[in-house]
């Protein structure tokens, strides 16, 4: 009995040129050169501040007893208002919001320890 030729796979053209390198920092469903913000790429890799740990919690909390896997806008409303959060500002722009969100760079000199 003769083994059946099987044609080499590996010959051709290289499919991985048309993929975007991970390495880059690019995620192509934000499209090319498209960052996250600084909480939200804080919040996906692990670091979250006391109020999203706390948001998260409670929309967890409400998934669960509620059995809504996915909740409406109207019911994360709720569980907004739930923690106790009122609108007390006048609206702004988002681009306004994530400008005051960004962390402020200090400067110290060298050895500095900081709190």
């Amino acid at each position: 009995m003769e083994k059946e030729q099987i044609p080499e796979r590996r010959k051709g053209e290289d499919r991985r040129g048309s993929v975007v390198d991970r390495r880059l920092g690019l995620d192509r469903r934000r499209g090319p050169g498209r960052r996250l913000a600084h909480e939200r790429k804080s919040a996906e890799e692990g670091q979250m501040s006391d109020d999203q740990f706390e948001f998260l919690m409670a929309i967890d909390e409400y998934k669960r007893k509620n059995s809504r896997p996915f909740p409406t806008w109207t019911e994360v409303l709720d569980v907004i208002k739930a923690l106790g959060y009122r609108k007390v500002a006048e609206p702004q722009s988002l681009e306004q919001t994530e400008k005051e969100q960004k962390p402020k760079e200090v400067q110290a000199p060298l050895g500095t320890l900081l709190d």
